[in-house]
C-alpha cells in the first residue's frame, strides 16, 4: 500500500470535512500555512504538547498554535485567567485596568517599549509601524529583506516569497518598497544614495523565524547603519518576541530598535498584538486636545479587549520568570541534537536539523551536500524558503502524521515548556520510522 493510500485511510474523517472545505473555503482552507496536499487533518482538541484529529488520533503538536503557546494547549494559568474574566467582559468598549497591567508587563520586559499601542494581530502591528514611520520622518521608501514575513498586507507582502507575483498589489505600493539580500555592504550602499528611506524592517533572528538565519551581528551592525543614516528600525518580533528570551531576540542581542511588532506569545494564545517603541514616535498616535496636530488615526474594535488581556497577563507573568523559555529551549536544542544524530546514523545526504532553542527547521535535500548540523546557507532563495525537496517533504510530512507527529509543513515547529524529553525522545522515534516510509516509497 503506498504512503498515500494509508494515509487516507488512517485521516479518513479529515479527508471527508476536507471534501467539505474545498466547497466553503478557497484551496479548502482557511489560513495559507494550514493548506496541504493530499488533504490538511482536521484537529479535534488538545492538550498539553498534543492535540487530536477527528479519527482520534493523537499528535505531539509541534505548530503550539503557530507558536503562540509557549505554555502548551490549555495550560491551567491560561484557562483560569480566560474563564475568570469572559463572565466579567469580553469586550467594554472602553480603557480598563487590565490593559494598564498588560503593557506594564510588556515594557518591563522589552527596554524599547517607551510607548504602547495594542492590536488585534501581528499583520495590524507591522502596518501601523510603517504609518508611523513615514509619518515621523515624511519620507515614504521602506528597505525590508528578501524571504522575511511580516504579515499578508500589500505593503510588506512583496518579498516575503521568492515565488509570489504580487497579484492585487498595486505598482505604486511596490515602488515605496526596496527588498535587499541580507548583506550589510548592500544595506550601506543602498541607504548612501537613496535619501527617501523611512525605515528597515527585519525579522531579528532572520527570515521565516530564522529558517534563514541571521547572527546577531547582522543585527548590531544594521542598527549601526541605520543610527548612523538617521533611519528607522523596527522589528518583527512577532515570532520571536517572549520565546528566544523574555525580552525578546533584540534585547538579547543588546539591540535597540525604534519600533518592535508583537502578537503570539503576547496575547497568551488568543488573537492580539502591539506596537511597541519610542515614545516620541507612539505619541503620533495621541490626541491633542487643543487642536489637531497632523496625528495618526488607528482603530482597532478589539484592541486590548478584556480577554486577551487577561491570557495575555497570565502568559507574560510566566515568561517573566524565565522558566518556562528555558524550559522549551533545552527540549528544543535536545530535538535538534537527537535528529542530527539520527540523520548522520542514516548516513542521510542534505538532511539537517537546526534552529534557535524552542524554534527548529528541517532542510531536507538530497541534492545538496549539507551533513546533519549544518544550517544551509548560499541556496536559492525559493530553495531556502520551501525547505528542500517539496515531494520529499510532502511525503515526510505524511509519514509523520502517520507516526504521530505533527510539525509545521511537515518541517518547522515550535518546542513549548510543557514537552517533556519523553515527548523529545518519542519524536525522533518517530522520524526514524517516518524515514524508513519517506526511502520505501518510489519517488
Amino acid at each position: 500500500m503506498t504512503l498515500e493510500a494509508q494515509y487516507r485511510r488512517r485521516f479518513a474523517g479529515s479527508v471527508k470535512l476536507a471534501e467539505k472545505a474545498r466547497v466553503r473555503f478557497p484551496g479548502g482552507a482557511t489560513h495559507d500555512g494550514r493548506y496541504a496536499d493530499p488533504f490538511p487533518l482536521f484537529m479535534e482538541r488538545a492538550s498539553g504538547p498534543y492535540k487530536w484529529d477527528v479519527d482520534d488520533n493523537r499528535m505531539i503538536d509541534y505548530w503550539c498554535g503557530h507558536g503562540a503557546l509557549l505554555l502548551g494547549h490549555g495550560h491551567p494559568t491560561i484557562v483560569n485567567a480566560i474563564q475568570q474574566q469572559a463572565p466579567i467582559a469580553t469586550h467594554l468598549g472602553a480603557n480598563h485596568r487590565l490593559e494598564l497591567e498588560w503593557a506594564d508587563l510588556i515594557a518591563n520586559l522589552i527596554p524599547a517599549a517607551e510607548r504602547i499601542r495594542f492590536t488585534a494581530s501581528g499583520s495590524e502591528a507591522t502596518t501601523l509601524a510603517l504609518r508611523i514611520a513615514r509619518a515621523a520622518t515624511g519620507k515614504t521608501t521602506i528597505i525590508r529583506f528578501a524571504g522575511h514575513f511580516h504579515g499578508w498586507h500589500d505593503a510588506l507582502a512583496p518579498g516575503a516569497d521568492p515565488d509570489d507575483p504580487h497579484r492585487g498589489v498595486l505598482p505604486a505600493t511596490l515602488s515605496s518598497l526596496l527588498i535587499l539580500p541580507t548583506d550589510l555592504d548592500q544595506v550601506a550602499a543602498t541607504l548612501a544614495t537613496h535619501t527617501d528611506i523611512a525605515a528597515v524592517i527585519l525579522e531579528p533572528t532572520g527570515a521565516s523565524y530564522g529558517s534563514i538565519p541571521l547572527p546577531d551581528t547582522f543585527l548590531i551592525g544594521l542598527r549601526e547603519l541605520t543610527q548612523q543614516y538617521g533611519v528607522l528600525l523596527i522589528a518583527d518580533e512577532v515570532v520571536t518576541g517572549f520565546r528566544v528570551a523574555p525580552g525578546g531576540a533584540c534585547t538579547r542581542a543588546g539591540v535597540r530598535p525604534d519600533l518592535v511588532c508583537l502578537a503570539k506569545i503576547v496575547a497568551g494564545g488568543l488573537p492580539g498584538g502591539a506596537l511597541v517603541g519610542r515614545a516620541d514616535l507612539l505619541d503620533l498616535l495621541a490626541h491633542d486636545e487643543d487642536g489637531p496636530r497632523g496625528r495618526i488615526r488607528q482603530q482597532g474594535t478589539f484592541n486590548a479587549n478584556p480577554l486577551s488581556a487577561a491570557a495575555g497577563i497570565a502568559m507574560l507573568r510566566a515568561v517573566a520568570t524565565g522558566e518556562p523559555g528555558a524550559i522549551a529551549a533545552a527540549r528544543g536544542t535536545m530535538l535538534i541534537q537527537m535528529l542530527n544524530e539520527l540523520f548522520a546514523s542514516y548516513r542521510l545526504r542534505g538532511w539537517t536539523a537546526f534552529g534557535d532553542g524552542s524554534i527548529f527547521h528541517l532542510f531536507v535535500d538530497p541534492a545538496t551536500d549539507l551533513i546533519p548540523g549544518e544550517i544551509p546557507r548560499n541556496l536559492p532563495l525559493a530553495t531556502l524558503k520551501r525547505g528542500g525537496d517539496p515531494q520529499i517533504l510532502r511525503r515526510l510530512r505524511m509519514a509523520l502524521h502517520l507516526n504521530g507527529v505533527d510539525l509545521m509543513r511537515g518541517r518547522s515547529g515550535f518546542v513549548s515548556a510543557v514537552h517533556s524529553e519523553e515527548d523529545i525522545r518519542a519524536t525522533v522515534a518517530a522520524v526514524a520510522t517516518a524515514i524508513e516510509l519517506v526511502m520505501a516509497e518510489p519517488a
